[in-house]
């Protein structure tokens, strides 16, 4: 297919671009920055130069263009979210962005839409030991802080899988990722500035960057329209175990390990899904309709595999 890829210059886009083109497709990606593009260029992508939340100048951009599918795997995360306002750019990418995207796959012609979700949409609480499918409630608001992050998730999904007739919109609801930022998170260790909870946290879906890309393609070639699917891997782990798995991967020191409470006063947001999601999310659907499995069962494989791709370089900014 022709695929127009947007955040392809992002942590998930580095490890997508070259599965995609493996896989026989031609991809333009969709990118704000000139360095990024020509980096896009080097690893055989089409690069576009473009902010989608400038839905005139996005529409300009891919004039006289023509894709098969649009991929939506932006966000505007150039670091860990520390408050709930750091979210704030994101959301706005999964609302505005994702109603230009679609506006830009009609005038490409593109009949496939996939965007990119979370497994927080469940919710940013205790949901139990039981793992969730895509058929549990999604994005029900709380009335807490974290409402905004629900309501962007379920706007991008709403958006797609009701697109106008004619496109085919499917969801991914990705595990928290990682892999392809181990560099970024040693880093933080050796300066002591990555923290764990001391106490008991919640258990978090996760999914390594390789595995997300595959897990795209798939959906990309085979998922069904108008369906969600959890992509994540077959071991749910604290944030705690991850960052010592790190630690002790990279041959860093171990995690500073304080009170939950101390974490959520300096990091809000991410101290929250740190300390109060508890979760586990099935994978059966993906495997069952898109015929994938992760290469990576957990995190410890995934992490003791390292980095396996090194097509495009880290991005500078958000995705």
């Amino acid at each position: 297919m022709k695929v127009l890829l947007a955040g392809a210059s992002g942590t998930l886009g580095r490890f997508l671009v070259p599965q995609l083109i493996a896989a026989g497709h031609d991809v333009t990606g969709v990118t704000r920055r000139a360095r990024a593009a020509d980096r896009l260029t080097r690893a055989g992508a089409t690069a576009v130069v473009a902010d989608v939340l400038d839905r005139d100048a996005l529409l300009t951009a891919v004039d006289g263009l023509a894709a098969d599918a649009v991929v939506h795997e932006l966000t505007a995360l150039t670091k860990a979210p520390a408050r709930y306002g750091d979210m704030e750019p994101t959301n706005r990418l999964r609302v505005e962005g994702t109603r230009n995207l679609l506006d830009a796959a009609g005038r490409l012609g593109a009949t496939r839409f996939l965007t990119q979700s979370m497994f927080l949409g469940y919710g940013f609480r205790d949901l139990g030991r039981a793992p969730l499918s895509e058929e549990a409630p999604f994005a029900v608001p709380t009335g807490a802080r974290t409402d905004p992050v629900l309501a962007a998730l379920k706007s991008t999904e709403d958006q797609v899988r009701g697109a106008a007739p004619g496109i085919d919109g499917i969801a991914l609801r990705y595990g928290l990722f990682y892999g392809g930022d181990v560099d970024v998170y040693a880093a933080l260790l050796r300066k002591r500035r990555l923290p764990v909870p001391s106490g008991h946290s919640g258990t978090l879906a996760l999914i390594h960057h390789e595995d997300a890309a595959s897990a795209t393609v798939a959906a990309l070639e085979r998922g069904v329209a108008g369906r969600a699917y959890n992509i994540v891997d077959d071991t749910p782990a604290t944030w705690r175990e991850l960052m010592e798995e790190v630690a002790r991967t990279t041959r860093t020191p171990r995690p500073l390990a304080l009170p939950a409470g101390l974490i959520r006063l300096a990091a809000p947001y991410i101290g929250e899904v740190m300390t109060h999601v508890d979760v586990r999310v099935s994978n059966g659907r993906a495997r069952t309709e898109l015929g994938w499995t992760p290469r990576y069962p957990g995190y410890r494989e995934g992490l003791a595999a390292g980095a396996t791709t090194d097509t495009l370089q880290a991005p500078e900014g958000p995705g």
